[in-house]
């Protein structure tokens, strides 16, 4: 087995996702501290924002480039990745944890008699291993392991590992245009849910937890959110409750994020969510409870009830902005 690393890359209708850059880095970490050599490959058609790569990443980009490929096939992908990983003989491959990954993982682990992990927070490099971390138990504990197979794949949870820049003048890409596709499945088109922001890619989110008092009073965080321009998250309790759907819930169990600014409405800060949010970089918590544990990482904290405290902030910021 060679000792090569490859970090698999994602885009979404043309344009590559924040997390890839995520893999990028950790990959290059690696490569450093097991004296590998590292590439990285994607597969799309026309990506608007490949030239980013050159700012993080200055070793061989490999795109597999088809018309037919800028949306997901998992037969397709599956088979171009694991001739690519057997052909090269890469022994750790890096996959980002979101839909996609975590459907093709497991298809090219098995195409390439690897041994697979998901979800994992950190990867260190120790005794001559790498150890690996993942949450277990809904996000109650966290398991270290070590995969004892000769080639290892994995995938990482976005918004943990941060991606690193470099001064780099040249992208050293490789772009080959591959006709014969297996396209037993293939996604046609997406549809973004209400055309709601994501929050594991917002910049600003607003999230509202018990303290909400119930799914009514959620109108306050959607048109704080849509004031800021930014996304609806929600803790764990509300999610469980139905107040929310799951694909705004941030916490170990749900979404990591790490925006430029997160605002915590009602939310006392269970140890799960700040997991999943405390390297945001400024922190805003309203709550009543002046011993919440949310203030204890908090830059500005607010003890008031939300649903007073929201209203006003509202008001005073359409008056900003207008």
């Amino acid at each position: 087995m060679a000792n090569k690393i490859l970090a698999v890359l994602e885009q979404r209708e043309g344009q590559l996702k924040k997390v890839s850059f995520e893999v990028i880095s950790l990959a290059k970490k690696l490569s450093t501290q097991l004296s590998y050599q590292v590439e990285a490959i994607i597969i799309g058609n026309e990506i608007s924002n490949l030239s980013e790569l050159k700012n993080y990443f200055s070793s061989k980009v490999t795109h597999f480039k088809n018309q037919d490929l800028n949306y997901y096939s998992s037969s397709a992908y599956s088979k171009i990745l694991s001739d690519y990983i057997n052909e090269n003989d890469f022994s750790l491959v890096i996959f980002p944890n979101t839909a996609m990954g975590i459907d093709l993982a497991p298809r090219v682990a098995v195409r390439t008699k690897s041994a697979v992990a998901t979800d994992c927070i950190k990867v260190i490099y120790d005794n001559e291993q790498l150890i690996f971390t993942k949450p277990v138990y809904a996000g109650k504990a966290l398991i270290n392991f070590k995969l004892n197979s000769e080639r290892k794949i994995i995938t990482i949870r976005p918004n943990i590992f941060k991606p690193e820049k470099i001064e780099n003048e040249n992208l050293n890409l490789e772009t080959k245009e591959i006709s014969d596709l297996d396209l037993t499945t293939k996604v046609t088109g997406y549809k973004k849910s209400e055309g709601k922001l994501d929050v594991a890619e917002a910049d600003i989110i607003v999230s509202g937890g018990r303290g909400m008092k119930g799914p009514e009073n959620f109108h306050l965080i959607e048109e704080l959110a849509e004031v800021l321009g930014a996304a609806v998250g929600a803790s764990r309790a509300v999610v469980d409750a139905g107040w929310r759907p799951h694909r705004e819930q941030v916490g170990q169990t749900g979404k990591t994020v790490s925006p430029t600014l997160y605002i915590a409405c009602g939310i006392s800060g269970a140890i799960q969510h700040l997991a999943g949010m405390s390297s945001s970089k400024y922190i805003v918590a309203i709550n009543k409870d002046k011993d919440a544990p949310i203030f204890n990482i908090a830059d500005y904290g607010i003890t008031a009830d939300a649903l007073e405290i929201l209203p006003v902030l509202i008001e005073e910021i359409k008056k900003i902005k207008s």
